[in-house]
C-alpha cells in the first residue's frame, strides 16, 4: 500500500518514514508497551492504520525535521554553487544537447538490426528464389552478396547494442553507489539533524500511535487462526442447521388436499323404457 501523501513531509521522505515505521512493527515483540501485538490488531493492520494517519504521526516531529529539511537545503546549495564556480550545471545547454545525441544514438542503436535483418532476409529470400528459378541470371547472386551484406550488418549493430547496454548498466550501478556513499557521507550536521528527525518521529510519533491503536477499545480482533487446546477433542462431522419459524405466527395446518369431483354418468334405458 502506498503512503498517503502528507503536508509535514516531503515526497523524498515518504520511504524513510515507511522504513521507520516497519522497523517499528518489526520489532514491536521487544517492546513490553507494544506486547499486544497480533492480539487484537497485527502488523498489517497497524502498518494500513499509521499510513493513513501519516499527517497526524509527522507533526508530533515537525520541529526536528523543519530543522533536518533545511540543512540539507543549505548543503544542497552549497554543492549547486560549487558546481555553476566550476564545471557546467548538469542542467545546462550541454546536457542537453548531450541528451539529444544519447537519444538518437539510441534510435539508431534499435533500429539498425532490425532495418538490416529485414533488407537481409529479403534480398536473400529473392535472391536464392532467383537462382532457383533462372540459374543464368546473374541478379540473383547480386542480391544474395547483398542480402549477407545486411545480415553481417545486423549482427555488428546487434554487437553495437549488447555492449552500449553494458556499459550503461555498469555506469547506472557506479552511480547508484556514488549516490548511496554521498548518502552516507554527509556533513555532521545535516546527519545529526536527520537522526533527530528519525528519533522524534519514533519516539514521539509512531509509537505513541501504536500504542493509542492498540489501547483503544474498539478496535477489533486480528484476522488469525484461534488458538486450540491440545486436550480438547475436536468435533468431527457435519450438523445441520436448525430452521425455526416465528414465535408469534399461526400454527402450520394440515396440507389441503384434492378431491376430483364425482360425476355419474346418465341413466340411459333401454327401448323397452321408452315413453310411447
Amino acid at each position: 500500500m502506498q503512503m498517503t501523501s502528507a503536508p509535514h513531509l516531503l515526497a523524498e521522505d515518504g520511504p524513510e518514514y515507511e522504513r521507520i515505521l516497519g522497523d517499528a512493527l518489526r520489532h514491536a515483540h521487544e517492546r513490553p508497551d507494544l506486547e499486544g501485538v497480533g492480539d487484537r490488531l497485527n502488523t498489517e493492520q497497524l502498518r494500513t492504520m499509521a499510513l493513513s494517519a501519516t499527517a497526524l504521526i509527522t507533526a508530533a516531529a515537525a520541529t526536528e525535521y523543519e530543522h533536518y529539511v533545511k540543512a540539507r537545503g543549505e548543503l544542497r546549495r552549497a554543492a549547486n554553487a560549487e558546481g555553476d564556480d566550476g564545471a557546467p550545471a548538469p542542467d545546462g545547454p550541454q546536457s542537453t544537447a548531450a541528451g539529444s545525441g544519447a537519444g538518437i544514438g539510441a534510435v539508431i542503436t534499435v533500429l539498425t538490426p532490425l532495418l538490416a535483418g529485414s533488407a537481409a532476409v529479403i534480398f536473400l529470400l529473392v535472391g536464392y528464389l532467383l537462382k532457383a528459378v533462372s540459374p543464368s541470371v546473374r541478379f540473383g547472386g547480386s542480391l544474395v552478396a547483398a542480402g549477407w551484406f545486411f545480415a553481417a550488418v545486423a549482427a555488428a549493430a546487434i554487437l553495437v547494442a549488447s555492449v552500449g547496454l553494458l556499459v550503461t548498466a555498469l555506469r547506472n550501478g557506479a552511480t547508484s553507489l556514488a549516490a548511496e556513499n554521498e548518502e552516507q557521507e554527509l556533513p555532521e550536521d545535516v546527519a545529526r539533524a536527520r537522526e533527530a528527525w528519525r528519533h522524534a518521529l519514533l519516539e514521539r510519533g509512531i509509537l505513541p500511535f501504536l500504542r493509542d491503536a492498540l489501547a483503544d477499545p474498539t478496535a477489533g480482533p486480528a484476522a488469525r487462526t484461534p488458538h486450540r487446546s491440545p486436550n480438547r477433542i475436536p468435533k468431527v462431522g457435519y450438523s445441520r442447521p436448525d430452521f425455526s419459524g416465528p414465535d408469534d405466527g399461526p400454527a402450520a395446518g394440515p396440507r389441503p388436499t384434492f378431491t376430483s369431483p364425482d360425476f355419474t354418468s346418465p341413466d340411459f334405458g333401454g327401448p323397452e323404457h321408452r315413453p310411447d
